[in-house]
């Protein structure tokens, strides 16, 4: 596994057709192979490019924000890094582009069906304030579309390349450049290229658009897919975009701005966010009151085929910089990436919401919290029923290592919260934490299902506080017993335990999960009355036994010394991804176990 990407993950991506089963654990497996999927991302987080291949020019990878790959040779014609699969046909590539200085016949940009070094569709950044879509065939450039905006050195914008057949479509910051047909070139790889030029690179995506899917590289990040499985209505939707206007219509042509969108939706409408980043100092606030219903929820999602990114690295670390607070009820979060806030990405006080296919990553917190949104507010309100779905988090981290987890529900919320095919990993604290104490009151049962916790203590970048707890699944706190169900989850690598009571002494249910090597135990339950069914812990070397106070019968097979027969399947390379309909498929050396 080439550590390009995030170091100790495989990303590997179904590919079109078929069914893969598989019994293990006492589980059985079966998930549908996507159709459409993320199939490669780069954030160059870990340093490294070994992924790409370089054709020309002088790249490395340098801070500006966060990693960025960076190309500084203003003086040549080409240059190029390449990454993906020359078999690849039909995807969206999308990148996040700052041009850094231009010559007169210089350009910054994008390709997608990189059939060679010269032959490629292209979506680039002009000086003169253009953007223009390309075929690229031997070296020579034909023109698919052109488009006035503001090109400005020193500035990201994001772009987004799309590839269907013989359509070619590009977009910069959600805005439209062309659309075209075009049968140049079949299939190829991504790329990213400047000439008498220099800029920095980031945030690279590919997403496959249906059709003849491509094989997922071997080293990928995984990020899953932000792409809805519904196309956008042509009605009452509400478009939002960076380079919005508070006061523009919010159609797509005429897109608003974020904060603006969210004072106007209707129920049972939709805010589309346009690809690109949304940078704010202040926390953006769904408040309270600011409700769908049952029937017709209000809907916070990714523009398709986009990927917008609310940044809120302008903050200071504080309790009170939150990045987006949803303390609303009815509403669903689709398809967003919150980063770098100064306390939680995105916190949940509300009730009765979905929050779905979202990245929470940087924060100076816990990546993705529920909690009551204040000390006096009634238990009647505390954020109760809410659903985080196929959702990802990791390398949050606070100055001090104690509180930044990956997921959390904790201190005070209501019943019926539940987490299913998520994945939490490299936070400084713990994968998940369901800590409660008596001065705040209690948190209701939670369920954690079908979801993937590893290397929790250790951030992407190998850092390590000592301070961290680095659990993978931290179930409770000052011997309060709360009576949780955690099912079918897979603790791998994280640097304490896998799972763990942490002092609570309730009756939880604890079945169908597997713990990996984690630094101390597997299972770590010193007290209560938890009841144990199929679970199976293994190690690849000496640790500590397993400890399980409770009703734990023969069904499962815990580490006393030695592994069981089940651990035969849990050994090599872990991998994992989402599937089309956003189920989590987990992979150990290339085989799916759970869940």
């Amino acid at each position: 596994m080439a550590p390009s990407l995030r170091a100790r993950t495989l990303r590997r991506a179904a590919g079109a057709g078929g069914l893969i089963a598989l019994v293990t654990a006492g589980l059985v497996i079966s998930v549908a192979t996507a159709q459409a999927a993320t199939v490669f991302t780069a954030d160059f987080e870990s340093g490294s490019t070994s992924a790409w291949s370089k054709s020309g020019g002088t790249w490395s990878i340098v801070a500006d924000g966060s990693p960025t790959l960076r190309q500084t040779v203003a003086t040549g014609e080409n240059a190029r890094e390449f990454a993906g699969d020359t078999a690849w046909t039909d995807y969206t590539v999308s990148a996040r582009v700052k041009p850094l200085s231009f010559a007169s016949n210089g350009f910054a940009g994008l390709l997608a069906r990189a059939g060679s070094a010269t032959t490629f569709y292209r979506l680039a950044l002009l000086p003169g304030n253009q953007a223009q879509l390309q075929a690229v065939n031997s070296g020579a450039v034909t023109v698919l579309g052109t488009a006035s905006r503001t090109v400005a050195t020193g500035t990201w914008y994001t772009l987004s390349l799309t590839v269907s057949g013989s359509t070619i479509t590009g977009s910069v910051d959600g805005a439209a450049v062309g659309s075209a047909t075009n049968s140049s070139v079949s299939a190829g790889r991504i790329g990213l290229q400047t000439a008498y030029a220099t800029a920095g690179f980031d945030d690279v995506t590919v997403n496959t658009t249906g059709g003849s899917t491509p094989s997922s590289p071997a080293t990928t990040s995984p990020t899953p897919s932000t792409t809805p499985t519904t196309p956008p209505p042509t009605g009452d939707a509400i478009y939002a975009s960076p380079t919005g206007s508070a006061s523009a219509a919010g159609t797509i042509s005429a897109p608003t701005t974020l904060v603006s969108a969210l004072t106007r939706v209707a129920a049972g409408g939709t805010i589309y966010l346009r690809g690109g980043t949304y940078s704010s100092t202040a926390t953006v606030t769904i408040a309270a009151g600011n409700n769908g219903t049952s029937s017709a929820r209000k809907t916070l999602s990714a523009y398709p085929g986009e990927t917008p990114v609310l940044n809120f690295s302008a903050q200071t670390e504080d309790p009170a910089n939150r990045g987006l607070a949803l303390n609303g009820n009815y509403w669903r979060l689709y398809g967003l990436v919150v980063e770098r806030a100064g306390d939680n990405g995105i916190f949940v006080g509300g009730s009765n919401n979905i929050v779905e296919r979202t990245i929470t990553r940087y924060n100076r917190d816990s990546g993705l919290q529920l909690s009551r949104i204040a000390s006096d507010t009634p238990n009647s309100q505390w954020p109760a029923n809410n659903l985080v779905l196929s959702a990802e988090s990791h390398d949050n981290a606070d100055s001090d290592g104690e509180d930044a987890d990956g997921f959390a529900a904790k201190l005070t919320i209501g019943t019926g919260n539940v987490f299913r095919y998520d994945v939490s990993h490299n936070n400084i604290d713990d994968g998940w934490d369901l800590y409660t104490k008596t001065d705040t009151g209690a948190i209701g049962p939670v369920t954690i299902e079908d979801s993937l916790s590893y290397t929790n203590g250790t951030l992407s970048n190998g850092t390590v506080n000592a301070n961290g707890d680095r659990n993978g699944y931290k179930l409770g706190g000052d011997d309060i017993a709360v009576n949780h169900i955690v099912r079918r989850n897979v603790a791998y690598n994280n640097g304490h335990h896998g799972f763990t009571y942490n002092s609570n002494p309730g009756t939880m249910t604890i079945s169908n999960n597997v713990g990996v090597n984690n630094a101390e135990r597997n299972f770590s339950f010193d007290a209560g009355t938890s009841v144990f069914r199929n679970n199976t812990s293994c190690r690849s070397s000496s640790g500590s036994n397993d400890k399980t106070v409770g009703d734990a019968d023969s069904s499962n097979q815990f580490w006393t010394g030695t592994n069981g027969s089940r651990c035969a399947n849990l050994t090599g390379a872990l991998g994992w991804s989402f599937a089309s309909d956003g189920r989590l498929v987990v992979t150990f050396g290339g085989k799916v176990v759970t869940p």
